[in-house]
């Protein structure tokens, strides 16, 4: 490698500022990433995508141990550094913990509303995506429905197929109307309730 070259050439004048829907794409990236590893920790990928610091070693033999090769991380992350605000940053912790917790909840609901298909069947992507959007209705009062599903819509445009959206919006529509019925969403305040 040159020794003149960055490990990790984030751009030294210009930052973008940390928001929700990056923070939403970041988890999704950071869940995807945990599902798709063995024997990673949560928090290193964390640290890798959302802190991106990254662990690697030259001289280590181990691929358990890092994720990506100094040239990948290189081609990949080249690019402006992330400026997240306390707020974001717990609301993005928060986030997936709460997917983590409710997993089984999620699968039970993606598997009762998702009509004629498996959960096999769907794509990895999407079954995160549908959790997160479980886990914003049924963990943060704070967050309203519509802006949850429509979040969810956009992160399946960007990463996911053509098909995804459509069906995403009328899975969680679907999953809306129980968990409304069943009393377990509760938004509180100014525009927040149906």
């Amino acid at each position: 490698m040159n020794q003149n070259t960055d490990i990790f050439p984030l751009s030294k004048t210009k930052k973008i500022k940390g928001n929700r829907r990056l923070v939403r794409e970041k988890v999704l990236q950071i869940l995807y990433a945990l599902e798709m590893s063995e024997n990673s920790s949560l928090q290193m990928i964390f640290d890798h995508i959302f802190n991106r610091i990254f662990k690697f070693d030259e001289n280590f033999e181990s691929k358990n141990e890092k994720l990506l090769k100094p040239d990948e991380i290189i081609e990949l992350e080249a690019d402006y550094p992330i400026e997240w605000d306390t707020d974001d940053r717990e609301f993005g912790i928060k986030l997936m913990n709460h997917y983590l917790e409710l997993k089984d909840l999620v699968a039970e609901l993606t598997t009762t509303f998702s009509k004629n298909w498996e959960m096999s069947r769907i794509a990895p992507t999407d079954r995160i995506i549908i959790g997160l959007a479980i886990s914003e209705f049924l963990k943060f009062p704070e967050i309203p429905v519509k802006v949850t599903i429509n979040e969810a819509i956009e992160l399946s445009k960007e990463f996911s197929t053509e098909k995804s959206a459509h069906f995403i919006n009328g899975l969680l529509d679907s999953i809306r109307k129980h968990l409304t019925e069943e009393k377990m969403i509760n938004k509180e305040g100014r525009g927040l309730v149906e």
